[in-house]
């Protein structure tokens, strides 16, 4: 958790020392108490490890399903409203904003079922990313998205469905013409 820390007070220009980080924000709060809750899911205790869920959830705001696969370095701001599902992975130094979704599209009982966020990727505030689908490493979520989609690494999707952002092609000033 001090590695995690240490990472937000880095990269939040809000945090302005360690231990305001370490006492009141609520994602690494819910982080804490997610490693204990997947702790106890591991070893097969799943009443205990919902009741820790359940109670981490009460208290931040912020619903990770004790089952939920997260890496490390993980700052999820603000927090508040953010749902992360039983199979969803979150790998190393992700981002994620207040109200993001990693659910799920349809309805089974086996096999995944939620999303898998790569290495360093950035969730924008009340995404919606929904399915067995993968956010690529590097990738950006804009606000609002709805994320029906794979999103290719060091891209960035916006919109209702989420599609690629397209940047326009860049014309070429040649100053050889001002002259």
């Amino acid at each position: 958790m001090w590695q995690t820390a240490r990472s937000i007070l880095k990269r939040d220009p809000a945090a302005h020392s360690l231990a305001q980080v370490i006492l009141t924000y609520p994602g690494l709060h819910a982080l804490f108490w997610h490693r204990i809750a997947h702790f106890c899911a591991r070893y097969h205790r799943y009443v205990l490890a919902g009741l820790v869920s359940r109670w981490s959830a009460m208290t931040t705001g912020i619903s990770i399903d004790p089952e939920a696969s997260i890496g490390r370095r993980v700052f999820i701001d603000h927090g508040v409203g953010v749902v992360i599902g039983a199979t969803a992975v979150v790998e190393d130094d992700v981002t994620i904003l207040h109200g993001v979704t990693l659910g799920v599209r349809y309805p089974t009982s086996v096999g995944r079922r939620h999303p898998v966020v790569k290495r360093g990727a950035f969730l924008g505030a009340n995404a919606l990313i929904l399915g067995t689908i993968t956010i690529g490493e590097g990738a950006k979520v804009g606000a609002g998205a709805v994320v029906l989609n794979d999103v290719a690494p060091r891209t960035t999707a916006v919109g209702n469905p989420a599609h690629p952002l397209r940047s326009a092609p860049r014309k070429v000033l040649d100053l050889r013409q001002l002259i």
